[in-house]
């Protein structure tokens, strides 16, 4: 599972990344949650015509809302896809077949076991660069109002090596040489891409259970937890 994540990269890095041409007002975020909205990169509706890949980057509601919805809430429980049913569970196979998204992120974290307590544990890149989850867009028209909710998920597998003592499941990290198949529908089925990111370009250490909650979204969230010892929650 992958419930909590931080984007804290500046624009120029993510633009050379990921390859879009906006300049968005983006600020670090240190405590990404479910149902907030986070920025997510897509096949612009223009194709290469926008930019050199035809990429875009737009804000979308973290929790998938399947087009047929309806209610929003439903996103609140779609929050991840597993690699092993992405492609035949209904909430998510339309997606999968037309509307694949690259979800920038910095690093992602995951609770340990200690006992009866949970530590958080901060797991990202060992040379700290940004990256790109797996995930999938949607687009969902209010029937109340009329509204249009883009809402995006995040793909998750088995995990590997350094993630298995912390959780069984970790999300889905694409290599950059592989964002232009996930991103396009006409490509052959890119399932085979929905592997355990390689172990040894990770490291993980715990953090600050200020991160615990949602509402804590600072520096402090990432600081080793010995550093942070003397903080108050």
């Amino acid at each position: 599972m992958c419930g909590r994540y931080l984007l804290t990269s500046p624009v120029d890095a993510l633009r050379q990344l990921f390859l879009f041409e906006q300049r968005p007002n983006l600020m670090p975020r240190y405590n990404i949650a479910p149902t907030q909205d986070v920025p997510i990169v897509r096949l612009s509706r223009d194709g290469a015509k926008s930019d050199a890949a035809g990429r875009e980057l737009i804000m979308a509601r973290w929790g998938l809302v399947p087009f047929w919805a309806d209610d929003l809430k439903i996103g609140n429980r779609l929050i991840n896809a597993r690699r092993e049913t992405v492609r035949t569970l209904r909430p998510f196979r339309d997606a999968y077949s037309r509307r694949r998204c690259l979800v920038p992120a910095d690093g992602f974290y995951e609770w340990r076991k200690e006992g009866k307590a949970r530590q958080p544990m901060l797991i990202r890149r060992q040379d700290q660069a940004p990256f790109a989850f797996a995930g999938l867009w949607e687009r969902w028209h209010n029937p109340a109002d009329g509204s249009v909710v883009r809402s995006c998920t995040i793909i998750t597998c088995p995990a590997n090596e350094l993630v298995a003592p912390i959780h069984d499941r970790m999300p889905v990290i694409l290599a950059p040489e592989h964002h232009a198949r996930w991103l396009d529908p006409a490509a052959a089925d890119p399932q085979s891409l929905l592997a355990p990111f390689p172990a040894a370009l990770l490291e993980s250490f715990a953090v600050n259970p200020r991160v615990n909650s949602p509402q804590h979204d600072d520096p402090d969230c990432i600081q080793p937890v010995l550093a942070q010892t003397s903080l108050a929650l």
